[in-house]
């Protein structure tokens, strides 16, 4: 999204000296300043590895929470398992946070210790 700066010694109209409008006022001239936006930083949502929790249950977390396909959730819980930890995605800040959340509250209602965090991707 473009910005305009003020530029205070621009040329007036025709006829008049620089820096002055036609009443001999100062005149100003806006100018297009392209602007630089960085992308968001991103985030990755992992899953931890705990002797409690079924895997049946992982999968279907990476399925409903992730919308990963079954082969996809059974390759990653696989990774969870056999590795400590598993990326589920990454994500914005914001949406990082809020699947962290929604897997933990979905593992407190079925009774399972499964832990989900977030890092810097």
């Amino acid at each position: 999204m473009p910005l305009f700066v003020h530029n205070s010694t621009p040329a007036g109209p025709p006829g008049t000296p620089p820096g002055q409008d036609e009443d001999g006022g100062a005149s100003t001239t806006l100018e297009r300043v392209a602007q630089k936006t960085e992308p968001p930083r991103l985030y990755q949502v992992l899953m931890l590895n705990d002797d409690f929790t079924p895997m049946e249950f992982v999968v279907m977390v990476l399925q409903e929470y992730f919308r990963h396909d079954l082969d996809t959730a059974t390759q990653i819980m696989l990774k969870i398992h056999h590795e400590g930890r598993g990326v589920c995605g990454v994500f914005t800040k914001d949406v990082a946070a809020t699947k962290v959340e929604m897997v933990l509250a979905a593992a407190r209602r079925a009774g399972h210790p499964l832990q989900c965090i977030m890092e810097a991707a």
